[in-house]
């Protein structure tokens, strides 16, 4: 299965699937931006708002991009002062803007080796002089690291159709060799959604692209 038909069927089956509140990567985000004067951010995989409405509604200039056409259409309700487009993160040439920020919430990890790559050049390039990013990414500490098919090292298929990178601290980094490291850590996210409550052990970083 595809991501598009992957993620669009699960839209479609289970709506705003993480609730209506931010994640806490977002809101450990929006500090780290504000400290930085952060003005403008892009959001790839921006699903269907919930992290886009925190920044928005905190003043911010917000764009984002989104693989599902029904979570497009759900941000543009659901967060109707931020921008959206409708397509894959990995071709970001929908606008010739350049951004303050880039904010991630677990996507970096959804693609295997060559496409994690591809997807941090068009971060990269989307950035203005002196811009910084926020990504989180599954962690090797997550229970679901090691089930499933294994497709590429360190990455699993524990849904049919979802491959997962599970990183540990220095592949994280290694990710990121070509930006500056300004911080990383462990973010402790929790989530409840198909009436099974858990936390997420996410691994995040906090890069400038220069």
């Amino acid at each position: 299965m595809a991501k598009q038909e992957y993620w669009e069927s699960r839209f479609n089956a289970e709506g705003k699937i993480w609730g209506e509140s931010p994640s806490q990567s977002a809101q450990d985000a929006l500090r780290l931006f504000t400290a930085h004067h952060v003005q403008s951010i892009l959001v790839p995989g921006s699903g269907y708002g919930r992290n886009t409405r925190l920044f928005s509604a905190a003043g911010l200039d917000i764009t984002g991009v989104e693989i599902s056409e029904t979570a497009f259409e759900m941000a543009r309700q659901f967060d109707p002062r931020s921008i959206f487009y409708h397509g894959t993160v990995l071709d970001m040439s929908f606008d010739n803007k350049k951004y303050d920020a880039v904010y991630c919430f677990n996507v970096l990890h959804l693609f295997l080796k060559r496409e994690r790559e591809l997807f941090l050049v068009q971060c990269h390039g989307k950035l203005k002089p002196r811009g910084v990013a926020y990504f989180t990414v599954f962690s090797d500490q997550e229970d679901t690291f090691g089930q499933g098919k294994e497709t590429e090292p360190n990455t699993f298929e524990s849904k049919p159709g979802r491959p997962a990178h599970y990183f540990s601290e220095e592949d994280l980094r290694q990710h990121f060799r070509n930006w500056k490291l300004l911080e990383t850590g462990i973010v402790r996210d929790p989530e409840n959604h198909g009436g099974h409550p858990h936390v997420h052990i996410l691994r995040y970083i906090f890069v400038s692209g220069n």
